[in-house]
């Protein structure tokens, strides 16, 4: 009679067990398919913004924020409805996430379901806009203070031209020797946001500097910024020149490659240059966005001292 029970017993667990195993194996398959399926998407996403000719920044963060969402949510893509996407931006909320990020992820997902899938799921979830907050930017001495803390060479090149040229990173890693005039102490930015080309101005004391640098260079390269072995340097990278460098300068502010841009602008409008030309060598198709450099630089006129009070 023992006997008999502990063979139901047995049975009973083995049938258990052989059901788990099946249930485990559909589970295991059937998340095998959704992530073919979100990795196939994900690529062709990646393939359509080359494509249209996007920066190589919005790409990654657009398929990276895009992967988030589909591994998140973790259904067919196709079954995803704007509940599912409600839910997933609140979570991020919740967890700390700044709307200025929010909005990015929605940008983002906007152009994964609306453009590339045509699935309106996103039209009636409104992000809250960012806070507008006036650039940060360095004073005269502090520019001059980061670049003698940097080396003569690269790097210091490097810095110098961003602030230069009003440059962004993305810009400053694919510039070209072929791109700049010597003669007219020009160069051309080929492919800017927007896929736009310009000209910018560049320093004539910088030019010299370069022309020494590239007679100097050991492996002669397309790009004018690379590595010590010729391969191209990523925008990481000169975000971490970038910040060494003022760390080095004991500089107290958090120091960026678009902080050197915002720089650029507001000491260029405050020396008298047109805001129009500002906005063209800048890159912006916008004045409005432009504009903004005004409010910095009353900032700025705010802090000079009436002569009275030196009387």
């Amino acid at each position: 009679m023992e006997n008999k029970m502990q063979d139901n017993q047995n049975n009973n667990f083995f049938e258990k067990n052989k059901n788990e195993q099946a249930h485990s194996f559909e589970k295991s398959s059937e998340e095998k398919v959704l992530n073919s399926e979100f990795e196939n998407a994900l690529k062709e996403l990646r393939q359509k913004l080359i494509i249209e000719g996007y920066s190589d920044r919005t790409i990654k963060m657009y398929t990276l924020y895009n992967q988030e969402i589909l591994y998140s949510i973790n259904k067919p893509i196709k079954e995803i409805t704007s509940k599912d996407l409600m839910g997933y931006l609140a979570d991020k909320k919740e967890k700390g996430c700044e709307n200025s990020t929010l909005a990015l992820i929605h940008s983002g997902g906007e152009y994964f379901f609306k453009k590339y899938l045509k699935m309106n799921i996103l039209d009636e979830i409104k992000i809250p806009k960012k806070a507008k907050t006036l650039p940060k930017i360095l004073t005269r001495e502090e520019i001059k203070e980061l670049f003698k803390a940097t080396k003569f060479g690269r790097n210091r090149l490097m810095l110098q031209f961003m602030y230069g040229s009003g440059c962004r990173v993305s810009e400053v890693v694919k510039l070209k020797v072929s791109d700049i005039n010597f003669k007219e102490r020009t160069a051309i930015i080929r492919g800017g946001k927007g896929n736009k080309d310009r000209m910018i101005v560049l320093s004539k004391e910088w030019l010299k500097y370069l022309k020494k640098y590239l007679d100097k260079k050991k492996i002669k390269t397309e790009n004018v910024f690379t590595k010590k072995n010729g391969k191209n340097i990523s925008t990481d990278t000169v975000q971490r020149i970038v910040k060494k460098a003022a760390i080095a300068a004991k500089i107290p502010k958090r120091v960026t490659p678009h902080c050197l841009r915002h720089s650029y602008a507001t000491h260029l409008l405050e020396s008298g240059t047109n805001i129009r030309y500002i906005q063209s060598l800048l890159g912006h198709s916008n004045l409005n966005t432009t504009q903004i450099y005004t409010n910095v630089a009353s900032e700025q006129l705010k802090k000079v001292e009436s002569p009275l009070d030196k009387l």
